[in-house]
């Protein structure tokens, strides 16, 4: 006798229309109208004309592990819709595809990123997104598209680069992430601040001395908001005189 299919392992492709009608199933109003606060969706803001559906990424999650098989053309049928929930679920499954998928499927998923990087258009979509699709597909090539994107006027791909670095970061590669860092440090806006710290300190978790390098250079330079998001694992007296200006080298070395 054949085995009973797992129901949470699915075998089948399913129909757009079931992953919507899941979605919003699970609207709600209230947290929507949180969410499109949280996420800066007035007018000139970030997240300007971003909208939400109030659900919960843990749910999301578990809707696009439930719906994984979902085709890459009906993932760049829910990139199109206004919802960042559905943009979310999308990247979700995309990122599944990437990750088990052979050399042909990994490069329609990376290209069809591409094609679609203007829907990537929220902080979180670019952080669910970017290091598990664009850097791994970049490991063994050329990364020329990070240095393009990084001078982008679009907020989205200058963090879609500096994520992305995030796979080289946990292969144990530097080089890239400090160059990235060092032509943001002038990015006017706080989100990029936040981006390069955040990478900068992954940096940091893996190899001390190299952040340290990094931060000699160029901490007197450094927006407040990315040299605190860097240094937020270092000893609190370190921080302290980093962020107060005072010399700081000298704690370093004699840690």
């Amino acid at each position: 006798m054949s085995p009973v299919p797992n129901a949470s392992r699915p075998t089948a492709i399913p129909p757009l229309r079931d992953v919507r009608a899941e979605l919003r199933a699970l609207t709600q109003p209230d947290k929507a109208r949180f969410l499109a606060g949280y996420f800066k969706t007035g007018k000139g803001q970030y997240g300007e004309g971003d909208r939400f559906l109030g659900i919960v990424v843990p749910q999301v999650r578990k809707i696009a592990r439930q719906f994984r098989l979902l085709a890459l053309p009906d993932c760049r049928a829910l990139l199109q819709s206004p919802y960042n929930e559905e943009r979310l679920l999308a990247l979700l499954v995309m990122v599944q595809h990437y990750a088990s998928g052979n050399p042909a499927e990994e490069e329609a998923v990376f290209h069809q990123y591409l094609e679609c990087r203007d829907r990537v258009n929220n902080w979180n979509l670019v952080d669910t997104s970017a290091a598990y699709i664009v850097g791994p597909h970049l490991l063994q090539r050329d990364r020329s598209l990070l240095y393009t994107l990084v001078e982008s006027d679009g907020l989205w791909d200058r963090r879609i680069a500096m994520l992305a670095s995030f796979a080289f970061i946990r292969n144990g590669e530097f080089v890239d992430t400090l160059q990235l860092a060092e032509r943001l440090l002038n990015d006017p806006h706080d989100l990029m601040h936040k981006a390069c710290g955040w990478m900068l300190r992954e940096v940091g978790n893996r190899d001390a001395a190299t952040l340290e390098g990094f931060l000699a250079q160029h901490h007197a330079a450094m927006p407040r908001t990315m040299l605190r998001y860097a240094i937020e694992k270092f000893e609190p007296e370190v921080r302290k005189a980093m962020l107060t200006g005072r010399h700081w080298q000298r704690q370093m070395l004699s840690k």
